[in-house]
């Protein structure tokens, strides 16, 4: 909990405790916040057994930091669960393909077939940085009204 406070920081706390509790009652203070912050971590753990134990032995390694999204997340991919179905979203984007139609829809070119039937033919993916092969004379080159 206080993990980031320096020793600047809590000389800073003490000096304030002192001056607004005084130095007579400062110990009392300190008693009392102690048995407050026991009570409350002891009414925590009570209140937790008591959901662990109405949710039934399924749940008995439930931990409520997972109710936390991002250490759902974290604990999920470290593990290397694909629940998630985050295998299947990184295969859906395959750029060389999207690339390759665009690139094909600017020269006027029929599409590729799709990934895994041009695999399973054995076709290759486009080389994107060959030029084209010149057009016929009798055919126009297509029209781009973003570059005229």
């Amino acid at each position: 909990m206080f993990d980031d406070i320096g020793a600047l920081e809590l000389l800073t706390l003490v000096v304030l405790a002192v001056l607004v509790f005084g130095p007579e009652k400062l110990p009392k203070v300190i008693q009392d916040v102690t048995r407050t912050i026991r009570k409350i971590r002891e009414f925590s753990d009570s209140a937790k057994e008591d959901i662990r134990s109405e949710l039934g032995p399924q749940f008995k390694d439930f931990e409520f930091e997972d109710l936390n999204p991002k250490t759902y997340l974290r604990k999920q991919l470290a593990e290397g669960n694909d629940d998630l179905g985050l295998k299947e979203i990184r295969e859906s984007f395959d750029l060389r393909k999207e690339m390759a139609e665009v690139t094909d829809a600017v020269n006027g070119r029929e599409s590729a077939p799709a990934a895994p039937a041009a695999a399973a033919a054995g076709a290759a993916t486009p080389d994107l940085l060959k030029k084209p092969a010149a057009p016929a004379k009798d055919e126009r080159p297509p029209f781009d009204a973003d570059a005229t």
